[in-house]
């Protein structure tokens, strides 16, 4: 079956269909020797190629869409390379049937916690979407004093160098002076927005562990560094947020779950 060219480029994970989009229109997409254009669709039957390089017929088919939660430890970062050396979150992942996998959002270094990982772009894309508004949930350990003026105003608004931002909750999780927690809920995903919303109320995160997006938390018994697929019915829900139509899905068995990485290393 024929499908339009940018959702089946950005299904295989080339890219956003925004990008796919303007790459079709700066002439580096072609159709079977023909410049592609906004519009024209495709199936495995047709060469299509990208900057020159032919992609094979197996990219163009719908995939089975493969979705796994990785438990990140502080200290790694989100890219699949850089250039300083330092360990991403790529070497520990498994190798995935089909495809590559493709990042939900990012943490920044000195965060842990819950990440998705998909081989299916377009769910992908469309999860990290602003009008999605898919929540995300951290455990914050704070220094400073917080009032609950501090409180309202952070559910309430504060202007930060990109724009309004605020917290859609704030639940108090316990612990005294330095070992104080709060779990926070937001539904976007700006560089660094938990953190820096607190410092605009002059309090330090010390700590900070993403525990969930949207309906899949992070499993208490997964230890860093490893990861796990997501069960079919949260595969599901995923699937339910993100408006994308139910696809064909593989699980691995439950007994070959929860593993290292390739690497092998052993995490705290």
């Amino acid at each position: 079956m024929a499908e339009r060219l940018q959702k089946i480029l950005a299904r295989g994970g080339l890219g956003s269909r925004r990008e796919v989009e303007e790459w079709i229109k700066a002439g580096r997409v072609r159709i079977n020797g023909i410049p592609a254009r906004l519009g024209d669709k495709v199936s495995d039957e047709d060469q299509v190629t990208v900057n020159g390089r032919p992609l094979s017929p197996r990219r163009l088919q719908a995939p089975s869409s493969q979705v796994i939660l990785y438990h990140k430890p502080a200290g790694e970062i989100c890219s699949r390379k850089d250039p300083e050396g330092r360990p991403t979150v790529f070497r520990s992942l498994p190798r995935p049937r089909q495809g590559r996998w493709v990042s939900v959002g990012r943490l920044d270094i000195n965060t842990s916690g819950l990440l998705l990982f998909t081989t299916d772009g377009e769910l992908a894309n469309r999860l990290m979407h602003p009008s999605t508004q898919v929540e995300r949930e951290y455990a914050v350990r704070i220094l400073g004093t917080v009032t609950e003026v501090i409180l309202e105003r952070l559910q309430r608004g504060v202007q930060l160098e990109d724009g309004l931002a605020s917290f859609k909750r704030i639940l108090d999780a316990g612990g005294e002076g330095a070992n104080h927690w709060y779990h926070v809920i937001l539904r976007e995903g700006r560089k660094r927005e938990v953190r820096r919303l607190w410092e605009s109320q002059g309090i330090q995160v010390s700590r900070l562990i993403r525990i969930r997006f949207g309906p899949v938390s992070l499993p208490p018994g997964l230890r860093m560094g490893r990861w796990r697929f997501l069960e079919p019915s949260e595969f599901k829900a995923l699937l339910e947020i993100g408006g994308v139509e139910q696809r064909t899905t593989r699980f691995q068995p439950r007994s070959k779950n929860n593993r290292r990485g390739r690497q092998g290393r052993k995490q705290g």
